[in-house]
């Protein structure tokens, strides 16, 4: 396996535990008022810095076709917020193959290569998956599954 398949493999395990945790979560914790930052703000928010650094720099990022300001106070839907993470989950297929790890990260605020780059993108979207599985289980008692390997998806 070379070091591509490696880290794709892994934004792919890390957007399914995400999946799970948006999938499953109770409709009353989606957008509660009372949470600072509702449950579908973390999810939305984990999907849109994916997608960012996925892309070459900021001049070449388009923001998907359903983005709004999440600040206007306009929540996503759950299925609005799948369909990005579906989206996202493409764009690391199609991206990652043709990415110069040596190239520099493409992001001026990030100064380190685009492998560091990928490995400091999926470890963002782990530290929101661990918010979102503490928030899950601790308030609504929710079992959400650690996803070693992405499940093989079938043709």
């Amino acid at each position: 396996m070379n070091l591509k398949n490696i880290i794709q493999s892994q934004y792919e395990s890390a957007l399914e535990m995400l999946a799970e945790s948006i999938q499953k979560c109770p409709d009353d914790t989606w957008n509660n008022p009372a949470d600072e930052n509702p449950t579908w703000k973390i999810a939305y928010h984990a999907i849109f810095i994916a997608h960012l650094y996925l892309q070459q720099s900021l001049e070449n990022f388009v923001p998907w076709e359903k983005h709004h300001d999440p600040e206007t106070g306009v929540p996503f839907t759950r299925q609005e917020v799948l369909e990005f993470l579906i989206f996202v989950k493409e764009q690391v297929s199609e991206k990652l193959p043709d990415t110069n790890m040596d190239a520099q990260s493409g992001f001026d605020w990030l100064p380190f290569t685009k492998l560091e780059l990928q490995i400091y993108n999926i470890r963002h979207i782990q530290q929101h998956v661990g918010e979102l599985f503490e928030r899950l289980g601790s308030r609504d008692k929710v079992v959400l599954n650690w996803v070693s390997l992405p499940t093989k998806q079938e043709n």
